[in-house]
């Protein structure tokens, strides 16, 4: 019997969230160690033999961008640039059998904890003994790091219980296993991520053992930056609050997603907290973190969010002067318990009342940003660009927040390195700093 050849070289692109990045770094250290060669989030033309798009399927717009490369890749396939095409992930999960049908030309569809099977379809051997190592997409001075799977919670809104199932918290000595390993290969900075990460242990050791976790990371040496990502506010440990604050290398950065403030779009989103006790968690935040930030995220255009109610969520940002700020619009998805309302907002409205909230964090943003001119603040270089060295502050993550600017004088700056640096002038949503000797 004559064996297929192997395929060569695999293109893997990743959409969505950084837990979707994970999973794609994952499947490149298996593949990489069945001697394929990987490239990360390749163009369709590029020399490649089989294309892997891991999908988003979260909101409207992410499922949009996931079909269109799906589509593009199908295109691809049809021209000859590439043998074979399968398609994984949130999307995949969430819509095989539609799919399936609806673009035969892909080879495969692969749900979310499907790594093994994708592995040996294309010829690999799955290799349990590689769990916890993975190739990073990220630059190599940076990296994800996965607490859990799922989610628990039951959001109106949100599709990710139905995709990723229930909430499952990886041991503690896995995570920091994995974290030792990031730090040996040059990792100096790791963002800490799950769907709920103040929900971490609860199922594994039958209490939130969130602020042991970030204890035991903190001890890892030469592990300079720590930071928290997608903290839930129903639930919210406060001794995590003390942890950051006892450490240097955990970063004064609190993730927290709001999405909203009148208690009665919280009941309905089932967010399990209300008005009163979401003010009070912003208080407790920033006295316990007094020199700290907060990131939140809000989303109009609810079912039944009426002028008042979008009235009362400028308010809150007008008064709350959040250091980060993401809006999203209201997207009516199936399968989610807020599809049984009526989708009550234009989207014209939901779209102009983004705006506004963005218009407003501007504002904000630019009066916080200027309030640091003349100060000095730590820096890590991500990247180099024609005039200017691209950092960040221990306020900032990758790629969603503010990026300082270093104008190129002559000093040359290492990507990946530290650097104090002194604020000289701000944007809305840029520093601009000089390195000081």
């Amino acid at each position: 019997m004559k064996t297929k050849s192997l395929p060569h070289r695999i293109g893997i692109v990743s959409l969505g969230c950084a837990k979707n990045l994970v999973d794609s770094e994952v499947l490149m250290k298996q593949l990489d160690a069945s001697s394929f060669t990987t490239i990360l989030d390749p163009s369709e033309k590029d020399k490649i033999d089989t294309a892997i798009i891991n999908t988003c399927g979260f909101i409207l717009d992410a499922k949009n961008e996931s079909v269109e490369t799906i589509l593009n890749f199908v295109r691809a396939k049809a021209e000859g640039h590439i043998q074979s095409l399968f398609v994984m992930g949130c999307l995949s999960e969430r819509y095989r059998e539609q799919l399936s049908i609806e673009i035969p030309e892909v080879d495969g569809f692969y749900g979310v904890n499907e790594l093994k099977t994708i592995v040996e379809r294309v010829g690999g051997r799955f290799r349990k003994e590689l769990l916890g190592e993975r190739i990073l997409g990220t630059p190599s001075h940076y990296a994800y790091l996965k607490i859990a799977e799922g989610c628990d919670r039951h959001c109106s809104f949100c599709s990710i219980p139905a995709i990723r199932g229930k909430h499952i918290s990886r041991p503690m000595e896995e995570i920091i296993r994995e974290a030792t390993i990031l730090v040996k290969n040059g990792v100096k900075e790791i963002n800490v991520i799950s769907q709920d990460t103040t929900y971490y242990g609860l199922d594994l050791y039958k209490k939130r053992r969130l602020p042991e976790l970030l204890e035991n990371l903190a001890e890892i040496k030469g592990l300079e930056w720590i930071r928290l990502h997608y903290t839930y506010p129903d639930g919210f440990p406060p001794e995590v609050l003390d942890v950051i604050s006892r450490h240097d290398n955990i970063c004064k950065y609190i993730d927290i997603p709001l999405q909203h403030i009148n208690s009665r779009i919280l009941t309905s989103m089932k967010r399990g907290i209300d008005k009163q006790k979401t003010l009070e968690l912003v208080k407790l935040i920033r006295a316990k973190l007094p020199h700290g930030v907060i990131r939140t995220t809000l989303i109009t255009g609810y079912p039944g969010e009426t002028e008042k109610d979008f009235k009362e969520l400028q308010d809150f940002i007008s008064q709350s002067r959040f250091d980060r700020l993401g809006v999203f619009t209201y997207s009516h998805e199936e399968g989610t318990g807020a599809y049984e309302l009526k989708n009550t907002v234009p989207g014209k409205v939901k779209q102009e009342r983004a705006s506004t909230l963005m218009e407003m964090q501007e504002e904000i943003s630019l009066r916080l940003n200027s309030a640091r001119i003349g100060s000095f603040l730590k820096v890590i270089i991500d990247r180099e660009e024609e005039e200017f060295y691209v950092g960040r502050t221990e306020f900032d993550s990758p790629e969603i927040d503010n990026e300082v600017l270093i104008p190129k004088t002559g000093k040359q700056l290492n990507i990946g390195s530290f650097y104090m640096g002194r604020i000289t002038a701000a944007e809305s949503f840029d520093l601009y700093a000089e390195i000081e000797d």
